[in-house]
């Protein structure tokens, strides 16, 4: 093994252990029962009966961990109604990002767990729609 080796073999094994520090992660993030699709300005969140968004860019630590904030929609099953007005909720999220693997949750302002989920970057979602 030459020097050069030395100096890029600890890079590579930094870029597939997890996100840029500092840097918003984007892409498309699925799991069982939830669906994340994240721009470096915010996201929005499909689950098997409800809906949520990530109001700003989702950044990870040194460590992989985050915290964003969002709205959180729960859906009715059925028809939508006319007129119908669903409750929104503040949602804080947490999470860490290890590799390609998400580890999410989500407390709403009224007390209520979201989660956790485990999502896989361009993993397709798998969701359970209301009927």
């Amino acid at each position: 093994m030459d020097v050069r080796s030395f100096i890029f073999l600890p890079l590579i094994a930094a870029c597939a252990t997890g996100p840029s520090v500092g840097v918003p992660v984007t892409g498309e993030w699925g799991g069982r029962h939830v669906g994340l699709s994240l721009t470096s300005s915010g996201g929005t969140l499909e689950y098997d009966c409800a809906s949520g968004t990530i109001t700003g860019p989702l950044i990870p630590t040194s460590s992989g961990s985050f915290a964003a904030e969002g709205v959180h929609a729960p859906a009715a099953g059925g028809p939508e109604i006319e007129g119908q007005v669903l409750p929104r909720h503040a949602v804080r999220y947490t999470g860490r990002i290890r590799g390609g693997t998400m580890n999410l949750v989500g407390r709403l302002d009224n007390g209520v767990i979201l989660g956790p989920f485990e999502l896989r970057r361009d993993a397709e979602p798998i969701i359970f729609r209301c009927l």
